[in-house]
């Protein structure tokens, strides 16, 4: 049995302490980033002041609302905070993000909104504009519009409340009145678009016939190709000054951020080099694994065994079908840029109710474990030539005999 004195030696070592910079404490930390929910956790960080205030200044700047006072015959629409800590790929903190939303669930059809429709570019128009900025050697290009909603103008009367810690004093019974969108609002998507829609005609460009997001100018034998994802913009052509032409007029009729090349769309990242365009799910993939339990999984070859045949009643037990739907719909936004797993998922979409063990999709996930770094790798100036690959499977269905092809 040791003494106090001896424990104390042991207890409180008297060795020198090695001082490290923080800087390498943090990086051998994992780090849980979590946005705040309310106004009370940012009212304290300057941080998050500043960026109420900006979203604020941009409100106004817009002349998106006027304050009056409160209407006795139209309802008054809540408001509140959305915070959001926005990263780079590679998960470094690139700015706080603060948006004030409206309430939009308490709007009435009708009476504060009528068409709610917003059209989005599909991943299958980004990926072939990608095919074919790289066919043609192009570089590819991203805007970000500044509160794009707040440019949508209104055709219905709107009213909201002041936004909680920005209560104009002396004022506190007045609302705003809304000239133009604000986010959350149910037109506000249809009323941006419908802004930039008009703008775009008056620039020169054609809208494409077969997808209502997509632009092309023409001057000549030079081309410039649009294509907008709500507040994200991407263009390319042949033609450097109207490429320049474009983002200059962009930034004079809207406040716009120039990202220069495109890295980062949709969750898609993009790789831009002077012989090649490679386009990943790198990160989107790795929280998959992470969502799912399977960060410590063994990796398989293939995402399939191809001697399965797999069938609706297997025997090996049932599994929660809100799981393995949240599996399937996670694999189909994956198949963007890897269209090795595209057969493989689309083969579980069969299996949406009732699923079993045998169809979890687990496989699948420990095959992308071990092909994270996997992509689409377009090399610039190849000229367009389509290979196919073709098999069939007669009567290889358990269910209904049907073939695949």
């Amino acid at each position: 049995m040791s003494n106090l004195s001896e424990w104390h030696n042991q207890a409180f070592d008297h060795t020198p302490l090695k001082w490290r910079n923080l800087n390498e404490v943090l990086a051998q930390c994992n780090m849980c980033i979590m946005d705040p929910e309310k106004y009370e956790d940012t009212k304290q960080d300057e941080s998050w002041l500043k960026a109420m205030e900006d979203e604020l200044f941009m409100i106004g700047k817009n002349g998106t609302w006027m304050l009056v006072d409160k209407p006795t015959e139209k309802p008054v629409i809540g408001v509140k905070w959305v915070y959001k800590i926005k990263l780079n790929l590679d998960g470094i903190v690139l700015k706080n993000k603060a948006r004030l939303v409206a309430k939009g669930y308490a709007q009435n059809p009708g009476l504060d909104y009528n068409e709610t429709y917003a059209p989005v570019t599909r991943l299958d128009t980004i990926r072939t504009l990608i095919t074919l900025a790289a066919q043609k050697s192009w570089k590819l290009y991203q805007l970000d519009v500044k509160s794009a909603f707040l440019n949508g103008v209104l055709q219905e009367e709107v009213y909201v409340e002041q936004p909680k810690g920005f209560v104009v004093k002396g004022k506190e019974e007045k609302v705003y009145n809304l000239h133009k969108a604000l986010y959350g609002l149910k037109q506000a998507p249809r009323a941006w678009y419908g802004d930039i829609d008009n703008y775009f005609p008056q620039c020169g460009f054609k809208k494409s016939l077969s997808e209502p997001t997509l632009y092309i100018k023409a001057r000549g034998e030079d081309i410039l190709i649009v294509s907008i994802y709500v507040d994200d913009i991407v263009y390319t052509g042949s033609c450097k000054s109207m490429l320049e032409e474009f983002k200059e007029d962009m930034k004079m009729k809207y406040e716009m951020t120039d990202l220069g090349l495109l890295h980062h769309f949709l969750g898609i990242g993009v790789i831009q080099t002077n012989s090649s365009i490679f386009i990943h799910q790198k990160k989107y993939a790795s929280s998959l694994l992470s969502k799912f339990g399977l960060n410590e999984a063994k990796t398989t070859t293939t995402p399939l065994v191809a001697t399965e045949k797999l069938s609706k009643d297997d025997g090996s037990g049932s599994v929660s079908e809100e799981r393995y739907r949240s599996i399937v719909g996670s694999l189909l936004y994956l198949t963007a840029t890897r269209p090795d797993i595209m057969y493989a998922t689309s083969l579980l979409t069969r299996f949406m109710h009732c699923p079993t063990n045998r169809h979890y999709g687990k496989r699948v996930l420990r095959y992308i474990k071990g092909t994270l770094d996997y992509g689409l790798h377009y090399v610039k100036g190849r000229k367009a030539c389509l290979i196919g690959f073709y098999d069939s499977d007669w009567g290889g269905s358990l269910e209904d005999s049907k073939s695949t092809s």
